[in-house]
């Protein structure tokens, strides 16, 4: 396993949850401990704590997308188990940015860049989102991006 601290955290809390015999909790600590595993046999190294926060945050995003997909479907059950799942994973990321940061690494970015249109987005976004740190969710920053150039 990884030789991160995060990593040893989520190890720990695998075991406090086998020994609580929280069923719920110990599958989704399973699950983010076989994620990571599989990215460290896929690239033959192991993960520091920025390696395990990616990992962290795409299980995040297929959560997210399961549990929009459980909500237009009308399946109620699915959604309590999806939104728990959110809760656990997202108490190992660290804070997003706030709307007013993130307005300001935006800003910055587009002055950095000289956008002026929609058309620079993506020039734009590359640089927001190298700016963030992965602090803020990707459909934030584009949404923002939009709205700025826009107006």
């Amino acid at each position: 396993m990884a030789k991160s601290e995060l990593a040893t955290r989520i190890r720990q809390d695998t075991v406090a949850a086998m020994k609580a015999k929280d069923k719920d909790r110990l599958g989704v600590m399973r699950m983010l401990q076989a994620a990571i595993k599989q990215v460290e046999v896929d690239t033959r190294e192991e993960l520091d704590d920025e390696g395990v926060l990616k990992v962290l945050r795409s299980y995040m995003k297929k959560v997210k997308d399961s549990l929009a997909g459980a909500r237009d479907s009308g399946r109620t059950e699915l959604v309590a188990g999806a939104e728990s799942e959110l809760a656990i994973v997202q108490s190992y990321l660290p804070a997003e940015l706030d709307d007013a940061a993130l307005e300001g690494l935006v800003r910055e970015a587009i002055a950095e860049t000289g956008a002026t249109s929609p058309k620079d987005m993506g020039r734009v976004m590359k640089v927001a989102m190298a700016r963030t740190g992965g602090l803020a969710d990707g459909s934030r920053v584009s949404a923002l991006v939009k709205s700025l150039l826009a107006g």
